[in-house]
């Protein structure tokens, strides 16, 4: 499997189904069309789970200065049906990314073996990717807590210019 990209280069190019966020059904995001643009990528492993909910609702409450700063997704495997109910549910003003196909996480490093009780399966590691205006990766965060996650976002985007 894929290491996550490292600090200094260039990020993986995506394309994938957007939900929320102003997008229209259908639509769909490139990396190469966010040029110009900071880039948060927070890839979390299942809507509507108690870990995945704080995170997300820590991004919603941080609204209001995240989006002056950047360009932010969620993305996890869920497909875009799951996704609309988890942001109509929690009021999420940002858009989620569907990666049903794992084609991003296999990408980024984050498709990973993980283990519960036991058992090992393959599923998203929680990890977080800023981006400048050329699409390089300026602070990446693997397995980080979903209560510390948006503190950590602001300061990366605070030190990158």
């Amino acid at each position: 499997m894929p290491s996550p990209p490292a600090i200094g280069k260039k990020a993986p190019d995506f394309d994938l189904p957007v939900v929320g966020g102003g997008s229209a059904p259908g639509d769909r995001v490139k990396l190469a069309d966010l040029k110009g643009s900071k880039v948060v990528l927070y890839f979390y492993p299942k809507d509507d789970t108690p870990g995945c909910t704080t995170q997300a609702c820590g991004i919603r409450d941080a609204w209001g200065e995240l989006s002056r700063k950047a360009k932010v997704f969620g993305i996890s495997v869920d497909p875009v049906r799951r996704h609309a109910k988890f942001i109509e549910k929690y009021g999420l003003p940002f858009p989620l990314l569907s990666d049903e196909e794992k084609t991003m996480a296999t990408a980024y490093g984050v498709w990973v073996e993980k283990s519960l009780y036991g058992r090992t399966y393959l599923g998203t590691e929680r990890s977080t990717f800023v981006l400048d205006e050329k699409g390089v990766v300026k602070a990446v965060f693997p397995k980080v807590k979903p209560a510390e996650h948006v503190d950590l976002v602001l300061a990366a985007l605070r030190t990158s210019g």
